[in-house]
């Protein structure tokens, strides 16, 4: 049985689906359990408040923010909704 240990000092990329607008969101936070729920009551956001509710696909854990950011950098600068699904649904880390 294996566990997972969230630490508040820790950088996570995570990826966020929406069955309501067929779309993927990617983000990096130190706590996107957190970023979910603000995503999915957040009505303001031009982005994610359009396509509530978003669902958490994946996470990874990133060395620090500084890797974090470059990971997610790297995802969105892909922008093909097949290689972010593949993403999601592989762990490459």
């Amino acid at each position: 049985m294996s566990a997972f240990f969230f630490d508040m000092m820790s950088y996570y990329v995570y990826i966020l689906f929406s069955d309501s607008i067929n779309k993927y969101y990617i983000g990096y936070s130190n706590d996107p359990w957190l970023r979910l729920t603000y995503h999915n009551t957040n009505e303001k956001d031009k982005y994610t408040g359009k396509g509530k509710p978003w669902r958490l696909c994946a996470v990874f854990l990133a060395k620090n923010k500084t890797a974090a950011i470059s990971i997610e950098r790297y995802i969105k600068k892909k922008n093909q909704k097949i290689y972010w699904k593949n993403f999601a649904t592989q762990n490459l880390f």
